[in-house]
């Protein structure tokens, strides 16, 4: 294969300077697409104000602390704080979807943040939004959440702020939604059992030419106030593109047999299993997959010409993303993100109730630096280094029971920021050579987290701390932790070990336990 550059940059496809240093606000800053458009803007010469629910998310972008970009926490639904953050944008990029497992009415989630950012650059008197909304006819058949991306753009429309709605089918890309349950099926099942589904026709469409559409609209009047399809320059069926998929990563053809007893919720249920995409995010995704996702208005060709990738090519620059750990955003970077605070005995996430905590330490004659090496490369192909078959064995009962297990893996090998999936963790703080604190996303009765910290010990001596915390819910709560902590003595002293000493560390003391950690201790030590 090709070492091809990037599924999102392309000297051909960048943007001359045309943004003469107009402020741009991009919603949803963390999430696949809005993460890589925010430097993308950058390069074209506007100033853009990223927003998300997370501030420590942001902060951990790589283009977060560049000149010409600000950044805005907010709740989407908070007009004040939302009309506030609008201020001076000639323009706005609206990214928001609600598709969580929290989210019992996403539609109706989408429906209030939809007027409310419409209320909002009306208020700030913004000069247009531009939507990314979903292909697909409306009628009896349209999947909810097709037909809620649909009520989104008429919300907007009905505002006095012009729209630009484009709107996108499957998009091709290392990290998306759609790469990464197409790459897991073929990869993983050499014969499948597949729904009808598999023969609808739809016109996917590569990342890079989704952006270069996004960006070409600020500087292109004629499309204000009018709706666009955007797609690739082929129509395939889904099986077509998992016979393209094969050839792009090298595989033998798939033996594939399409039946109709395959329901959107049986075929959820299933890419949960095979795939690290929760059933609660591929049920949708499914059901959308049910109706003709193909381009009818395409008078953007002419507005915005620009050179599509054929599907092969754009898998080809996926697959080599990955490959070389150069993934820029992935699915999993989009959600809320728990402030550090949480975690802090005595801090009132923390109040009404008991809670559990192993803490164990290390001291090895080893650098900071070298430790820190090993540690953010925990999970993912590196594994947990000690008692994988363990982890695994954890990841599979938490697929079964409807969780994320351990197949999310991670979006780099070689990097952590925050914001980021860990298998079943989330990565709540990351200070460099001090602390890794782990938010557990897998379904447990509580809530826990795993923190790690370095801190010198003497010289050329490092002591690492680990520390897992649990919040029980109830009786089962409890009885979950009384369960599991025989196992701690075994997987966590085996897990710090192999953090502190990898092949050449000598132990100086330990692993043994260590004393629990107080309110004041904890705030110490997370830099309050």
């Amino acid at each position: 294969m090709n070492n091809i550059s990037d599924d999102a940059d392309d000297s051909s496809l960048q943007e001359p300077q045309v943004g003469q240093g107009k402020l741009v606000m991009v919603t949803g800053a963390t999430g696949y697409v809005g993460g890589r458009l925010v430097p993308r803007l950058i390069e074209a010469g506007y100033r853009v104000r990223a927003s998300g629910r997370s501030l420590s998310k942001l902060e951990s972008r790589p283009w977060a602390s560049h000149p010409d970009v600000e950044l805005v926490a907010l709740d989407i639904l908070d007009k004040e704080s939302l009309t506030a953050a609008l201020q001076d944008c000639f323009a706005a990029f609206y990214f928001v979807h609600s598709m969580n497992r929290h989210a019992s009415d996403f539609a109706d989630f989408d429906r209030k943040a939809a007027v409310t950012m419409a209320e909002a650059c009306a208020a700030q008197k913004v000069g247009r939004i531009i939507y990314l909304s979903g292909l697909g006819e409306e009628g009896a058949e349209l999947s909810k959440h097709l037909r809620s991306r649909a009520e989104v753009a008429k919300i907007l429309e009905e505002g006095t702020v012009p729209v630009t709605v484009l709107r996108a089918g499957m998009i091709l890309g290392s990290g998306s939604t759609s790469f990464e349950i197409l790459r897991y099926l073929v990869e993983r099942l050499p014969v499948m059992v597949t729904p009808r589904w598999l023969q609808t026709p739809s016109q996917p469409i590569a990342i890079r030419n989704v952006l270069h559409y996004l960006i070409a609209c600020l500087s292109t009047d004629a499309t204000i106030g009018r709706t666009f399809d955007i797609g690739g320059p082929e129509v395939v069926t889904y099986r077509q593109l998992m016979d393209a998929y094969a050839r792009a990563a090298g595989l033998k053809p798939r033996v594939i047999v399409t039946v109709p007893v395959f329901t959107p919720k049986l075929s959820s249920y299933w890419i949960h299993l095979v795939t690290p995409v929760p059933s609660y995010i591929a049920r949708p995704l499914a059901e959308g997959l049910r109706n003709p996702l193909l381009c009818y208005n395409k008078d953007i060709l002419t507005l915005i010409p620009q050179v599509l990738l054929p599907c092969s090519e754009a898998l080809e620059i996926a697959l080599d993303r990955i490959q070389h750990h150069a993934v820029e955003s992935h699915w999993t970077d989009a959600g809320s993100l728990p402030p550090p605070e949480w975690v802090i005995p005595g801090d009132p996430g923390w109040a009404g109730g008991n809670y559990y905590e192993d803490n164990r330490v290390i001291v090895v004659q080893q650098s900071a630096a070298e430790v820190w090496h090993r540690l953010v490369r925990l999970g993912g192909k590196t594994g947990w280094y000690y008692g994988n078959w363990l982890w695994r064995l954890r990841g599979v009962m938490d697929k079964l029971i409807g969780g994320v297990g351990l197949t999310r893996g991670r979006r780099s090998g070689e990097q952590l920021f925050a914001g980021d999936a860990l298998d079943f963790w989330r990565v709540v703080s990351v200070e460099p050579e001090k602390r890794l604190l782990l938010l557990a996303e897998m379904i447990v009765p509580g809530m826990a987290s795993l923190e790690f910290r370095i801190t010198p010990a003497g010289p050329g001596q490092t002591k690492v701390q680990q520390i897992a915390r649990f919040v029980p819910q109830g009786v089962l709560g409890l009885i979950y932790w009384w369960l599991v902590s025989p196992l701690h003595e075994f997987v966590f002293t085996g897990l710090l070990r192999g953090v502190a000493t990898g092949s050449r560390a000598t132990i100086v003391e330990g692993p043994r336990r260590a004393r629990r950690v107080t309110a004041r201790a904890a705030g110490q030590g997370a830099g309050q």
